[in-house]
């Protein structure tokens, strides 16, 4: 497991690594908590890339309502925290603390969680009737065939490691691939391209659209030493009522 050292405005330990796919929920748990935990245990944020401090996020059992994600986070009986509809701006570093009396108390319990996302570049679909990105179960763009299309598939992490560090250590590696979980790679009118930039990992797909495209499904996957760990699905759908009759007649 990749864990990481942090001594940053009062943070400190060894972070887990969560990975999780925008869109969905998710459980971040609170180890060694206590039967009372709710009354002693603060909940707190921290992202190297977004922001200068730490943000509380729940303090006492109590949320914070000054926060950007308030309404999509709650606690749990065992102080676990929960995070409704993940979204690529939720990944960061999550802390439970706990007080007594106003003073900490032991170690800080943390949790680096790593969000997946897919996007469609605005450049690469000019009859787009909507712009989308996606969920965790699928997502869809409105598009004609013979268009270009590039989907951007992206982890978001900040994590103080590069890509090719996640890859050789741990075995970390993005990839995109068909419904039946073929590595898109294999196939000659797909460009796949790996880059990566400060807090992300990404792995674009450019393909001209086909006839037959329509409804199909695409995956971009997240494997960690050749297991699944999260994966966005993405639907290209064509909606022209004159495009889905010539394809009915096809």
């Amino acid at each position: 497991m990749i864990t990481e050292i942090y001594c940053v405005s009062g943070i400190s330990g060894e972070a887990e690594n969560v990975f999780i796919s925008s869109g969905e929920n998710v459980r971040l748990s609170c180890n060694n908590a206590l039967s009372d935990c709710k009354s002693k245990y603060t909940w707190i944020y921290y992202n190297r890339f977004r922001h200068l401090a730490i943000v509380e996020l729940i303090a006492g059992g109590i949320k914070r309502k000054d926060t950007e994600r308030h309404e999509r986070l709650s606690l749990e009986s065992d102080c676990s925290l929960n995070i409704k509809n993940v979204t690529e701006e939720d990944y960061g570093s999550y802390t439970c603390r706990k007080y007594v009396n106003g003073q900490q108390q032991g170690p800080d319990e943390r949790v680096s969680l790593n969000v997946l996302h897919v996007s469609v570049s605005p450049s690469s679909s000019p009859s787009s009737s909507s712009s989308s990105s996606s969920s965790s179960s699928s997502s869809q763009t409105e598009i004609s065939p013979g268009r270009s299309v590039t989907l951007s598939c992206q982890l978001y992490s900040d994590i103080g490691f590069s890509c090719d560090h996640w890859v050789s250590s741990e075995g970390v590696e993005l990839l995109w691939v068909n419904q039946a979980g073929v590595d898109l790679k294999t196939d000659s009118r797909y460009q796949i391209l790996s880059s990566s930039a400060p807090g992300h990992c990404i792995i674009t797909l450019t393909t001209t659209l086909l006839n037959e495209d329509n409804n199909r499904e695409w995956r971009c996957q997240l494997t960690r030493r050749n297991q699944l760990k999260t994966s966005v699905r993405y639907t290209v759908k064509y909606s022209d009522p004159q495009i889905q009759e010539k394809l009915k007649s096809v």
